[in-house]
């Protein structure tokens, strides 16, 4: 049932491939994360004592209390009166018309043959008069004081109009607000009644009219009063309750205020609410994952056997730390210090740039940020620990530009230590920034777990990259490094049993390793696979031109047809015996598929001379042709290897005629229509190999002897 399984996951199209690999590892990391998300509630009514100190989750703003402070301090801002020094110019105006009207009726009488009685007088006086009883209301002086001031004379009218009009002014002058019109008034009516020039007589009169003239002469202005005290609320900074801070104490009384701050901050089990947005947030957070990881792999121009592995490696790995990170949160509870500090920051950078590619192993690096950040948490962070997060962002990305495209174990190492100069600096960062105080001991361990983590990093690094590679089938540049050594035992069968081969691989290594370069296709993988692609000449060594030494070449004792078996059987023997080792399936490949299905000219030929029915098809390899890119440029640096080296006298010219025609035949034979390789890189290559090739035959100084 089992392999049943693996075969049809196998033979799946990979969006449906991706579609069930991403919602069985998104239930598993939910499951995984979702217990960290809860925070804790409180079934508790009010008026109860708290059965422990409760603080805050996460940093709110206390309405309530906000709208409070700001309605004290717009109640501090003073009301804003505007002086209007217009009223004193308006009233003495008044004053002075008012008495004018008893001169102007003094004169016109005078100037007719028969004066008017002073009744006909008072009668002209009260129409004058009647203009400003209409505006003001109150001018309504009785007759016999009206008849008083005909009598006087003119000076006299003036003088009392100037010193009423004085009274006046040095009161109204000064800034009167409603409340002090009283006082003022009487204040007035006592000058009134000490005045010496103002007629006894007169004197009600004048302060009945100086009650009406005396009013405010600073107003409230209840717009500007309204905007300025708008300002002022504006200004009041909202009232909040810490992250943190400690709402109520163990054994206290949970009075109104303390459960309405519990209620608002969501620590009340009163509904399912609090409990549900966690569970919505972190499905969120993984579905955008997921969505994140999707664009990655639909752009990817991989072949969907590889996308497979690579989606399963990312997931994987994902568990794997995200459990890592859970189980460290749970020990993390136990402690003051935060033990996630010691998590390796850049382990799921390194294996995904070894495994796979750089470009991935960035999105990677972002994403187990972020899932430590919510896993995590110190104290009481309301979303994500953001030390934690920045912390491993930064040892991810210092890893992702030390490390390269250099596999070794030394440059592992090396890389390892970067990243744990890099979480130091993190860490110099985070004490500096942070308010609270560290004992000596405590920065200690923070330094002491930021170099743990940066070399932790490249042991497990080193750890887990072989498990990865024999479970999913990835062959790393670690890998290729191991098998590149010297010292590797087919190596040195090679070197021991075919000299002449070795050195020929070793050669076309150098070629191959250029060109592939130069395409962008994967140079190391070339590079090894060349140092194995002729191992099956160890089979019949001698049969072989390069290891003729003695000047004796079998072949002349056989036939074509068996000569054509032997030289045929090195592609299959050397595929059987790198399957035999144990080695990669790409190494596998190169060496059964570095002649596709090649033509073999020579013993074509000489078959031809003794059975004319002999077909060319009798002659060729038996293939697979070459399926990638690195395979058809082994092929092209093993023939132009060959052909140059039995070159006599090589120049430049003959170099680039031989390259170019080895290419051109290849392509006209169709040993590269399954291959993914253009036209414009087989150029690039061909410029490639022309320039190592003159590098290596190159025309030497003769030396006088």
């Amino acid at each position: 049932m089992f392999k049943s399984l693996i075969h049809f996951f196998r033979n799946m199209k990979f969006p449906q491939f991706m579609l069930y690999t991403m919602a069985i590892a998104t239930v598993l990391l939910f499951v995984i994360t979702v217990d960290r998300m809860q925070h804790e509630t409180y079934q508790i009514s009010e008026f109860e004592v708290a059965p422990k100190t409760i603080r805050a989750t996460k940093t709110v703003e206390d309405t309530y209390k906000t709208e409070l402070e700001r309605d004290r301090v717009a109640a501090e801002v003073p009301a804003i009166y505007q002086f209007s020094g217009e009223i004193s110019r308006n009233h003495q105006a008044i004053i002075a018309s008012f008495f004018n009207y008893f001169i102007e009726v003094k004169r016109e009488s005078a100037k007719e043959e028969t004066p008017p009685s002073l009744s006909e007088q008072a009668k002209l006086v009260r129409e004058k008069l009647s203009a400003l009883v209409e505006e003001d209301g109150a001018f309504k002086l009785p007759d016999r004081d009206i008849t008083y001031i005909l009598q006087m004379s003119e000076q006299d009218i003036e003088q009392m109009s100037r010193t009423m009009q004085g009274i006046i002014k040095r009161e109204l002058d000064e800034p009167i607000r409603k409340e002090q019109v009283e006082q003022i008034r009487a204040r007035v009516a006592g000058n009134i009644e000490r005045d010496s020039i103002l007629p006894n007589p007169l004197k009600n009169s004048l302060i009945t009219m100086s009650r009406i003239l005396i009013t405010e002469t600073e107003i409230l202005n209840e717009e500007l009063t309204e905007e300025r005290r708008n300002k002022e609320r504006a200004l009041v900074e909202p009232v909040r309750i810490l992250q943190g801070q400690v709402i109520v104490r163990e054994g206290q009384l949970i009075d109104g205020e303390v459960y309405r701050q519990l209620q608002l901050i969501g620590l009340l089990a009163d509904d399912g609410t609090s409990s549900l947005k966690p569970m919505l947030a972190i499905i969120t957070f993984l579905l955008f994952v997921s969505g994140i990881l999707s664009l990655h792999f639909n752009a990817s121009t991989a072949s969907d056997q590889m996308k497979k592995k690579a989606l399963l490696i990312v997931y994987v790995l994902l568990i794997i730390l995200t459990g890592s990170m859970r189980l460290l949160g749970l020990i993390d509870e136990q402690f003051d210090v935060q033990l996630a500090f010691l998590f390796p920051t850049a382990l799921a950078t390194m294996l995904v740039r070894l495994l796979l590619n750089e470009r991935l192993a960035m999105t990677v690096t972002i994403i187990t940020a972020a899932m430590a950040g919510i896993i995590l948490q110190e104290g009481y962070a309301a979303i994500l620990q953001m030390e934690t997060m920045m912390y491993i962002m930064f040892g991810g990305l210092t890893s992702l530009y030390v490390l390269g495209k250099d596999g070794r174990r030394s440059n592992i190492l090396k890389t390892s230590i970067a990243v744990a100069g890099a979480n130091v600096i993190f860490i110099v960062f985070y004490l500096l920034m942070t308010q609270s105080s560290y004992t000596w001991k405590e920065m200690a361990f923070y330094l002491v777990a930021a170099i743990v983590s940066g070399l932790l990093s490249g042991a497990m690094t080193i750890g887990l990259l072989p498990f990865f590679e024999s479970v999913f089938g990835i062959l790393s540049d670690m890998k290729l490094v191991e098998l590149s050594n010297p010292n590797h035992p087919l190596l040195k069968k090679i070197l021991v049993e075919t000299p002449g081969t070795y050195h020929h691989s070793v050669m076309v290594a150098n070629l191959a390793d250029a060109a592939c370069e130069s395409i962008g296709a994967n140079g190391l993988l070339a590079r090894v696979g060349s140092y194995y692609h002729d191992i099956g000449k160890t089979v019949r060594p001698n049969y072989f031109i390069e290891n003729q030494h003695s000047g004796r070449n079998p072949h002349d004792e056989l036939t074509p047809s068996e000569s054509k078996e032997i030289i045929i059987a090195h592609a299959i023997d050397g595929g059987n015996i790198l399957e035999s080792h144990g080695m990669p399936k790409e190494i596998v490949d190169i060496a059964r598929q570095h002649h596709g299905t090649s033509f073999l000219q020579f013993f074509y030929h000489k078959a031809k001379e003794l059975d004319p029915t002999v077909t060319e098809d009798d002659f060729r390899y038996p293939g697979p042709k070459a399926q990638t890119k690195e395979i058809a440029v082994v092929s092209i640096a093993d023939s132009t290897e060959a052909a140059v080296r039995s070159m006599k006298e090589p120049t430049p010219e003959k170099i680039a005629n031989l390259v170019h025609n080895i290419i051109q035949g290849k392509l006209n034979d169709g040993q590269f229509d399954e291959c993914d390789i253009s036209v414009r890189e087989l150029k690039i290559v061909e410029r490639v190999i022309c320039e190592t090739l003159n590098g290596i035959f190159h025309n030497r100084i003769e030396y006088p002897t």
